[in-house]
């Protein structure tokens, strides 16, 4: 028994050495493109403002939970953007950044949107 000890205890610590995971499964390399050049609605910002801004700034969701601020259309989102509050609500210098209660939205959808905006954001 005193020998089964040492050679479980020296096997167990030969095995640990031997755990092996290559760097690209463990950080895969993430997409770095950005592609700011389509910055339609259709296209660029509203597949954005559905899938961060929905949940509580849709029709059905606004009262309860997105302070009665729609975003589900392009007259909805065109009023926001004529007052300033959807751009600075995503840039966060504004007292109430959004998404509510989630990191910021990434720098690329950020500037599609900011592109869209500074090119008069048309319904396209």
């Amino acid at each position: 028994m005193k020998i089964i000890i040492p050679i479980v205890a020296i096997f167990i610590f030969a095995m640990s050495g031997c755990y092996y995971d290559s760097q690209e499964f463990l950080y895969p390399k993430l997409s770095t493109s950005c592609d700011t050049t389509n910055f339609t609605y259709s296209g660029a910002v509203k597949p954005i403002l559905e899938n961060s801004c929905l949940s509580c700034h849709s029709n059905s969701t606004a009262v309860a939970y997105g302070g009665n601020i729609r975003l589900e259309n392009y007259s909805d989102v065109k009023l926001r953007v004529d007052d300033g509050k959807l751009l600075s609500s995503i840039i966060w210098p504004s007292s109430y950044p959004m998404p509510k209660g989630s990191s910021q939205l990434e720098s690329c959808k950020i500037t599609t949107i900011q592109k869209w905006i500074n090119a008069s954001a048309p319904n396209n």
